[in-house]
């Protein structure tokens, strides 16, 4: 038995990368899937690609960062499948500088993404989930929002703030039979990863006690346990998926 049959997952930033990953994940374990990505015709093939798997698909556009934006395109995801059940925020951006270069527009552009869109389409989403009363709220956070990085004060400042406010939902949506979890990669190998040096990739490694770089499976097999029901009792939890990296 599949364990996200019929399930609706609404999932953001899944034309590519991480986000495709576990699209592709809870299809395999039958649930519909929309595809929700900044770019629409990227979201479109995607939503081809996992329509062959035997599941339905529904590719949209939504800027996470615009309130309004979220707002339509969650109605007319839902009117299309009539519910949805699952929601992963995954969609995401970097603009990393040190704190003392860096511009006010790369800390707001991030902020606006990474933790204003995770308010956002948790908001408008759990609205529906709590009338449904049952609902699966996954957030992707990073391993940065629990150590910190250097370079990169934007991107964990919204990635800890996705942490916190993961936990602060989950205590408020409990009631109503949904639950709020974080998953924290450590560093996976993605597009951006391939693109440094071997050095930097080197002086990665040597942090990691596993020797090597997650892959976007890992996390997606994290968002699958986090969506089933074997997860039912589990609210409130970040899922650290970093390979001892930060323990």
């Amino acid at each position: 038995m599949k364990r996200l049959t019929d399930k609706v997952a609404f999932i953001t930033g899944a034309a590519q990368g991480i986000g495709k990953s576990i699209a592709v994940a809870f299809a395999n374990e039958g649930a519909n899937i929309i595809v929700s990505d900044i770019n629409l015709d990227l979201a479109r093939q995607t939503a081809d690609e996992i329509g062959k798997l035997g599941v339905k698909t529904f590719p949209i556009k939504t800027n996470v960062a615009d309130l309004s934006d979220v707002q339509a395109g969650v109605a007319e995801a839902h009117k299309h499948f009539g519910r949805i059940d699952i929601l992963v925020n995954n969609a995401g951006i970097t603009k990393d500088n040190l704190l003392i270069r860096m511009k006010k527009e790369e800390w707001d552009a991030v902020v606006a993404v990474n933790l204003s869109g995770v308010f956002n389409c948790s908001q408008v989403v759990s609205t529906l989930m709590m009338k449904q009363r049952y609902g699966r709220i996954i957030s992707i956070a990073s391993i940065v929002g629990q150590m910190g990085n250097f370079g990169q004060a934007n991107y964990a400042a919204t990635k800890g703030g996705v942490i916190a406010f993961t936990k602060t939902i989950a205590r408020e949506l409990a009631s109503r039979n949904i639950t709020a979890n974080a998953i924290a990669p450590g560093f996976i190998d993605t597009d951006m990863t391939k693109k440094l040096s071997d050095e930097v990739k080197q002086k990665m490694l040597a942090q990691i006690p596993m020797g090597k770089l997650g892959s976007p499976d890992d996390i997606a097999n994290a968002a699958v346990f986090l969506a089933s029901p074997e997860a039912d009792y589990i609210t409130g939890q970040v899922l650290a998926v970093n390979g001892g990296m930060y323990m």
